[in-house]
Parts: structure tokens; sequence; C-alpha cells
């Protein structure tokens, strides 16, 4: 309903027209950020939501991995995804660190993958199979540690490898591992990087990785990020099917096991044990009964025994209507 105004506010808005006064502005006032010319937005917005949606599925992957490695309850999603000074990431990293430098062949990009050394112990401990509780921090990764976690980072570089197919055949490669990020520099402090943080919670704990990317390569990447073309783009080795192709060609190779119930019978358990090879057992089928015919367990067809090329066969005649006398 409608607020009715007083005599007084009408009064008021009569001398504001003849005056000739204006009425006062409605518009609020905006807050003026500062644009810094030292680091354009290399990346869109638009851009970097289709890397946060590649790395999601990357997420989902990776924690499948955890959980049937680590037989606990792993979930992990992408906490943000923003472009920052490296000098900046850099002061950002503990020491000592657990940092694993990659690249991505074919292309001059190069990246850090960062584990919290907190989670980086809790990752060797758990694997060893520890509980993964007592784990002391501030440690330095020993060589004998790199080694465990190495099954862990060529996962990852598998399944970044797979994340990335949507825009193009990348292929991730670990190239070292460095405990001080002076000695895993990827670009000049000056430069931007794309930082991409996950939240990583095994059980009740939390932790954090990080991916950083070296954006002064990543322009023939960001051509292949625009909106025009992704909904084109395809991993390669599906050449441009659909989703739906995809998941019917691979349900026409699935193998699905069949069995025959060629007929039923009672015996003693006396004339079981004294059954010899050459015994005949008499069964309440007659041969020109339908066979219950099953998959997985659950009778789905009848049908009439028989053989083709000297082979015994059965012929499906029809759907089974009532399966539950078939399973008594």
């Amino acid at each position: 309903m409608a607020e009715v105004l007083s005599q007084q506010e009408i009064d008021a808005l009569l001398n504001n027209v003849q005056s000739g006064a204006s009425e006062p502005s409605t518009e609020i006032e905006k807050d003026v950020i500062p644009f810094d010319f030292r680091l354009p937005n290399r990346i869109s917005k638009n851009q970097l939501r289709t890397i946060r949606n590649i790395h999601e599925t990357f997420s989902e992957s990776f924690s499948s991995f955890l959980v049937s490695k680590l037989q606990n309850i792993v979930n992990i999603n992408v906490a943000s995804v923003d472009q920052i000074y490296y000098s900046e990431y850099v002061l950002s990293v503990s020491n000592p660190a657990c940092l694993h430098t990659f690249e991505i062949l074919d292309t001059d990009i190069k990246g850090i993958l960062e584990f919290g050394s907190d989670f980086a112990l809790t990752l060797v401990d758990l694997l060893l199979g520890g509980s993964g509780q007592d784990v002391q921090k501030n440690k330095v990764i020993t060589p004998i540690e790199q080694k465990v976690l190495n099954v862990v980072i060529d996962k990852i570089m598998q399944d970044l490898t797979k994340a990335w197919q949507m825009v193009d055949n990348f292929v991730f490669k670990m190239e070292r591992f460095e405990s001080d990020i002076d000695f895993a520099q990827i670009t000049s402090q000056s430069e931007s990087v794309l930082l991409i943080t996950f939240e990583i919670s095994i059980g009740e704990k939390s932790y954090i990785m990080n991916l950083c990317f070296a954006t002064f390569a990543f322009d023939a990447v960001l051509v292949k990020l625009t909106n025009q073309n992704l909904s084109k783009i395809r991993p390669g080795k599906y050449n441009g099917t659909t989703a739906h192709n995809i998941i019917k060609a691979n349900l026409y190779k699935a193998m699905v096991p069949i069995t025959v119930e060629f007929g039923r019978t009672t015996i003693k358990f006396k004339e079981l044990m004294d059954l010899e090879e050459g015994d005949i057992i008499k069964l309440k089928n007659k041969i020109s009964d339908e066979y219950p015919i099953k998959i997985k367990n659950k009778v789905l067809f009848l049908g009439r025994i028989g053989s083709v090329n000297k082979h015994k066969a059965i012929k499906i005649t029809r759907k089974a209507l009532n399966q539950e006398q078939f399973e008594q």
C-alpha cells in the first residue's frame, strides 16, 4: 500500500516546485577502486570462472584418489582463484616448504605445486599406515618422504592433464622438489601469477594446497578460454562427440554376466555323497519347457535350449513377467 503524504510534506513539495529547486539526488556514491597499471588483469572474470571449473573437476578426481589411498573421508574444494604478484606469493610461502615445480610440455608455462608442510607430513604418515595425528610441524621433508609423496604428485599431474583436456591436449610434468621458495623461482618478482588455492579436509582437519602458474606465457591458453570457443571444445580423443554419445558407446562395450538355469531337483544328502563321474541326475524340467535367463541374479527373460553351429545355445522367447516363482 502506498504511503500517504502529510499536509506538511505536500506543502514542502509545492514550495520546491514554485521556487525551482531541483529534486534531491538519489544516486548512491560508489567507491572508487584505484587501477594498478603494474598489474593489469591479464585474465578476465569469465576466463577465471572457466579455470575454476577446470580445477573443480580436478579436485573431484584427486579427492577420489585420496579416499582410496588413505581410507578416510576426504573433501577438496577450490577456495579461491586470484591474480597476484609473484613477490606476494613468495612472501606467503612458509619456510621450510614443500614445493614441486612443474611444466606443461611443449609450452613455456611453468608452475609450482605447494603443499603445506603439515599437509605433506600428514600425507606421508597416512600413506605409511599411521594415524596422521601426531605430526611434527615445520619440519624439512626428507628424501625418503619425498619418494613417498611422489606417488601423490604423479597422480596430481595426471589429473591436471585430464582436467585441462577440455581446453587442449596439455601434459603436466613434474620437474623437481624444493624446500626453499628462493630456489623454485618460475618468474620475476614483478610479474603476475595465477594462484589457485584448494582447501583439503581429511577427517576433521583442514589443509591448504596451492597451484601457482606463471602468467607471462599464458596468452596461448587464454585464447582458447574465450566464451566463443568453450562451447565447441571437447577432449581431442572424443572428436567433438557429445557426452551422451560417449556414455552410450561405453555402455555398449560393457560386459554383462548372463546365467541360465537348466533345472532343479532334490536328492538326499547320502545320494549326493555317493555321486560319481557318469551318474545322471534327473531334473524336474522338460526339454520343451522355457528356462529362466538371469542377469545379476534376476530373471529377466525366458528361453528354450538348442544348438547353433554345434554350440549349445538358448533362444530368448519372451520377457519374464513373474520372476518370484523362479527365485523360490
